[in-house]
């Protein structure tokens, strides 16, 4: 697709619509959202289910559950958020670029930046940022994620790849399959492993319970290999370097966790309790993309590129000694 950022800027949110409201009558029975969804033949379960989850249903004033039952005298309301923009529009946020060229760039991504536009984080993204940096960006690779070949969670930092045209988006997706692009990564982690180094070969997929997270899986999974080595112990805490053959989510997290020693400052695989015990507590997880190995996708000459680590990952690091 070929539209300019600047017109796509321009392009309006919709307002959002009046409240819908419902009066349950003596007769309701069941769950929650299967009966709302009989109520409200213009809307699927599912999408009344995505509403309750994001807050947008309450009764009473109060939020309810998809899971709950409706109760008879009550009063439903629901808001209809306003649709997102058709194209996420291009804003001036600043970007660490540690390489670039005609066909790709390479940014150290500071902690808090989410990556692509979704549900809660529209505007402020990475694609945001890279859309007013390269202006004939949009498009490439898709219209929501374009330029990205991989990503970085939310709160970690470092080294990002990007794809400027759709050669070097083709060059690098196959780089990326097959295992071409070398990743570093070094993190902190609770505990102190007995061996000096290892290798985590596993499945990961969607944990079975909680959604929202992953977990290593014995079915249903992808295969994820991490390598991983002891650059200095401390009192109760390792700080390791891991080099990844695959880029699952939470890849690293979650095997990290699986041998009991998760990523310092991680809320969701973590110990958030340990975590406030340490010299320096930290504020996000310690976790940082800190080298990156491949061949230009167009000329193929290696390149190695490096980030330091960010201030507040070296913080807490000295805080150790």
């Amino acid at each position: 697709m070929n539209e300019d950022p600047d017109i796509l800027e321009e392009i309006p949110f919709v307002s959002e619509r009046e409240e819908i409201v419902v009066s349950v009558p003596p007769d309701a029975e069941g769950r929650l959202d299967a009966w709302l969804a009989t109520q409200l033949p213009d809307f699927s379960r599912a999408r009344i289910q995505a509403l309750i989850k994001e807050g947008h249903v309450t009764c009473d004033d109060a939020a309810v559950k998809s899971d709950s039952k409706p109760k008879a005298g009550t009063t439903l309301r629901l808001r209809i958020p306003a649709p997102a923009p058709a194209f996420p529009k291009a804003e001036n946020i600043p970007l660490a670029i540690v390489y670039e060229d005609a066909d790709i760039l390479v940014i150290n991504k500071q902690a808090g930046l989410v990556v692509h536009p979704a549900p809660g984080h529209l505007t402020g993204t990475l694609v945001n940022a890279l859309l007013y940096h390269c202006k004939d960006l949009a498009g490439i690779g898709g219209v929501e994620r374009p330029g990205i070949v991989h990503r970085l969670d939310k709160d970690t930092t470092g080294l990002m790849l990007i794809a400027k045209n759709d050669v070097a988006m083709a060059g690098l997706v196959n780089l990326f399959q097959t295992g071409e692009i070398k990743k570093t990564y070094l993190t902190l982690v609770h505990g102190s492993p007995l061996k000096e180094n290892g290798t985590l070969r596993t499945l990961i997929g969607r944990h079975p319970v909680d959604r929202k997270k992953m977990a290593i899986v014995t079915r249903n999974g992808k295969h994820a290999g991490t390598h991983w080595s002891i650059v200095k112990r401390f009192k109760g805490v390792s700080f390791i370097r891991c080099e990844i053959e695959t880029g699952r989510t939470h890849q690293i997290r979650v095997h990290l966790q699986s041998i009991g020693h998760p990523v310092i400052g991680d809320s969701t695989y973590g110990r958030p309790s340990a975590d406030k015990l340490l010299p320096l507590p930290p504020q996000r997880q310690m976790l940082h993309a800190a080298e990156l190995r491949f061949r230009h996708p167009r000329s193929g000459v290696e390149l190695i590129l490096q980030a330091p680590l960010p201030q507040d990952f070296q913080a807490v690091l000295d805080a150790l000694v």
